[in-house]
Parts: C-alpha cells; structure tokens; sequence
C-alpha cells in the first residue's frame, strides 16, 4: 500500500483549484441511469469512488467515456442489467445509490446489502423504506436485496424520522419517476441534495424545495439529454483553510463558496483564521495565534461530520482546551490514536473528545483508518516537527483529487512512496 512522507515545517501559501464534490458526483451518476440518454457533465472529481461508479455503470451496459479534465460523457441507454456486482457494493458504500434508478428504470433491482463501515453503522432502512412507500416490495435473501415494481412507482408522501442525505437521494430519484406527486418530508438539506435535484431537473423532472426540509416532485417519464456542472467539494475546499490555520499560512481556494461552508467558517473565525471572498473563491489566512473552540457536528447547515477529523488537528495546536462532540456517526474518532502518537493531547469519552492543546506536534508513523481521518493526519504532518509516514492513503484517493499536487504547490513537502 502506497504511504506520504511528509516533511513538516515548510511554510504554506498559495492557491487551491477545488474539484467537484464527490457526494454530489456519485448519486448524480446513478440518476443518470433514470434517462437512458447522453449525459455531458463537468467538474466531475478525478477520484477512486468516481472510478468505482463509472467501472459499476459500464458493468450494467453504460457507454462510459474517458474522464478527462473533470469532463465525462456517457450514455445509460444501453443498460439491460438492474444486479449488481457485489464486489463493487463491499468496496464503495455509495454504489447502493443505483438502486432506485434500476427499479424505476426496470421495475425490479437486485443489490448486494452493504454492511457497516470504519466510521460506524450506516443502515439503508430509510431507503427501502422510502422505495415501500412509493409502491416497491422490499425482500432479502442471503445477503441480497430484491426490490420489485412491476406497476411502476406512484407518487407519495414520504416523512424520514431523521434526515438522511443517502436516503434523500433515493427518495429524490425514485420520486423523479413515479407516476404523480411526491412529498419528502424532513430530507437532508446538504447542497449536494440541490445538486442532484438541479441535475434531474435538467434531465427532465420537475422538483421545488430542493435544500430545504420539504421538497415535491412531480414524476416523469420524458427524460431528455442533459448537461450539468457538479458543485465545488466544500470538504475539499475547508480542508485547505485548515491548513493554511494550522501553519500560519495564506491560501485560496478557488471554488469555495461561502453558502455552503457558513459553519464551518464561523467556526474556523473563532479558532482565529480570517477567511474572506476573492474574486475566484475564498481566501483564508492566519496571523494570530490558535484559539480553543468548543464543536458539535451536525447535519447541514450545522458543522459537519466530514471536517470533524480534520478541525481537531487544528485545536491540537489551539490555546487552551477544546470539546469536539461527534452528533452524527458512532465511531468517527479513529484519527485519535494515530494523533496521540504524534504528541496530541486528547481525551475520549463517548462521543465527545476533549483536545488540550500542546506548543508541537512530533512525526511519526501514522495509520489511516478512513478518508477524513486520512486528511487530518496529512494536515498533522505538515506542521509536525521531522517526518510524518502516513499509510494506507488510498484513503484519501477516494475524496481528495490530486492532494499532492495541491499541497506541494503551496510550498508542503509531500512524497507519495508507491508500495
């Protein structure tokens, strides 16, 4: 497995291209199974996971073409198959996400169940749930899901008991094609929720309240070719703040849009960064010192759960003592060990990780566990004292497009150790 080998200590400045968000990227790709047509997307991120859906796509008939440049054209008309291959589904989540266009498309699906991940349980009730009320039987059978419509799928309302950005998608693209209205009540509001919608509806559908707690669909079936844009990755994007924090430096990123990042750059103003717009994104800085900031995670518009990792590398270095509460997955502070062998001083209890703040951070050898886990500890390396080994960053191959070419043209030394 490939390892970085960072040298930290350099100073950090620069600007940063963001690509295009990989959770908007990846339900977009599986609607584009609802169509059948000629889809032309850009700024599609040049990621592990893309690679994953187009390889699960091509594998149901799609006609995918060469991801160049975040520009990709491909044609879902010529997918006959609605099963899919398990071992796509054991390695990428998201791939669950084709489900609901195959059953609309074909009237039955056949998928692997995914199971739990590093980060903790991440159960797919709600999307089957969501598939029952517009009409779909549900049935499981050795570690398979069968999901029928012979009818088709008929509008209806549908209330999630708590937000859920996978299963807004679902329900959004499966909504997209019933026949009649739906109502979906208490759906995520992420922008990536919007973007999809803003795809669908580019496609052909009909979609009002997309980012908000209610969105309504009107179904069709006149699906034309489509055009779309994904949005900036707004992890990506704070991220690279996080990094200028941590050493004091001053970065762009081109991309990044304050809308999308409200919390987290409140937060970040708080810890002692000023971040302001420029003409082609934002820009962050640090000329202070690091101040202690207390954090809870939260679907969006709160804090999210992606930056978690990353925001407890800077308050490793903060004044003071910080409490970071994780209020959306179980498990998400694997980074801990791996931090507290670099010099952290942190404290678990439950869901909350208490993080006093220390002069320095040491390099070390570090594991990486996951993929925001995998950020935080590349952040650490960078203002760690000698060399940082990080391994297992295929990881950070999933989400991060390029990361050592960005990070070594604002002045990190970065080595990627092929294995």
């Amino acid at each position: 497995m490939d390892t970085f080998v960072i040298h930290g200590g350099s100073p950090f400045s620069g600007s940063v291209q963001i690509a295009g968000a990989k959770n908007a990227a990846l339900p977009i790709l599986a609607a584009s199974i609802l169509g059948g047509g000629p889809v032309s997307l850009a700024n599609v991120p040049e990621v592990s996971d893309v690679r994953s859906m187009l390889e699960l796509l091509s594998g149901l008939g799609a006609e995918v073409g060469e991801l160049r440049n975040g520009r990709l054209a491909l044609s879902t008309q010529g997918v006959t198959r609605s099963e899919t291959a398990y071992d796509i589904v054991r390695r990428m989540r998201a791939s669950f996400l084709v489900l609901a266009p195959l059953v609309a498309r074909f009237g039955q699906a056949r998928i692997s169940r995914p199971g739990g991940c590093a980060i903790g349980t991440r159960p797919v009730d709600l999307h089957l749930e969501a598939l029952r009320k517009l009409g779909a039987d549900v049935a499981f059978e050795a570690g398979e899901i069968d999901v029928t419509a012979p009818q088709g799928l008929t509008g209806a309302r549908i209330v999630f008991p708590t937000p859920s950005v996978g299963a807004t998608h679902t329900a959004l693209m499966a909504a997209a094609s019933a026949k009649g209205e739906s109502e979906i009540v208490n759906c995520a509001r992420e922008p990536e929720i919007a973007d999809t919608a803003a795809f669908l509806s580019a496609m052909g559908a009909t979609i009002e309240g997309a980012g908000t707690h209610k969105i309504l669909v009107q179904g069709t079936n006149a699906w034309r070719p489509a055009r779309h844009t994904i949005l900036p990755d707004r992890i990506e994007a704070a991220s690279y703040m996080v990094a200028a924090g941590l050493t004091g430096g001053r970065v762009e990123v081109i991309g990044g849009r304050l809308e999308h990042l409200g919390a987290a750059c409140h937060l970040l103003e708080a810890a002692g960064l000023s971040i302001f717009p420029s003409d082609r994104g934002l820009i962050a800085e640090r000329t202070g010192a690091l101040h202690s900031v207390d954090v809870t995670t939260e679907a969006f518009p709160g804090f999210p759960t992606d930056l978690q990792a990353q925001f407890m590398t800077l308050m490793c270095l903060a004044d003071g003592a910080s409490v970071i509460r994780e209020g959306i997955f179980e498990q998400r502070f694997m980074h801990v060990p791996e931090l507290q062998r670099m010099g952290a001083d942190i404290t678990l209890s439950g869901s909350a990780a208490t993080v006093r703040g220390v002069p320095r951070l040491q390099g070390t050898q570090v594991m990486a566990t996951d993929l925001r886990a995998s950020m935080s500890l590349v952040l650490a390396g960078l203002v760690a004292e000698g060399e940082t080994v990080v391994h297992r960053v295929y990881h950070l191959d999933r989400g991060y497009e390029d990361i050592q070419g960005k990070l070594t043209r604002c002045g990190a030394r970065i080595e990627r150790v092929r294995q």
